[in-house]
């Protein structure tokens, strides 16, 4: 009896130290916020930068989609750099919605080349999401 309840316990043990375990708390953690307004960049550089801090060596890619009307504004490019210097401090990727730059009549030669342009900004969104991204849209 006591050496079934000792190779229990070195079961246990070995499980619970297995390298899957260990490559599960080591996954990297990745965002994805979707925006219609331009002005929640500010909160959403410092919830980047929070959770960066929080998640430590797990921080994965955190990436801001822009769509809706509010795209007219990436072309204020003067407006923009500001937001595009944050982002790049933060190490957020900035991404456009190209149905919402045909939409609303948006050169894309118009908005400055640190955005990426994504053909659909909410299926781009879901798509990170079935990879494991946690989203949230504002």
């Amino acid at each position: 009896m006591k050496m079934y309840f000792l190779s229990s316990i070195v079961l246990l043990l070995a499980l619970i130290s297995s390298p899957a375990n260990a490559q599960v708390q080591d996954e990297q953690q990745n965002y994805v916020v979707l925006t219609k307004k331009i002005p929640q960049l500010q909160p959403i550089f410092l919830t980047a930068e929070t959770l960066a801090e929080e998640d430590g060596n797990n921080f994965g890619k955190f990436e801001v989609i822009i769509c809706g009307q509010t795209v007219k504004e990436l072309t204020d490019k003067e407006m923009m750099q500001k937001y595009i210097n944050k982002a790049k401090e933060q190490d957020v990727e900035l991404v456009a919605c190209g149905f919402s730059l045909n939409k609303f009549g948006v050169d894309r030669k118009d908005i400055s080349p640190e955005f990426r342009v994504v053909e659909n900004g909410i299926l781009y969104n879901l798509q990170l999401q079935k990879k494991g991204y946690t989203s949230i849209s504002l």
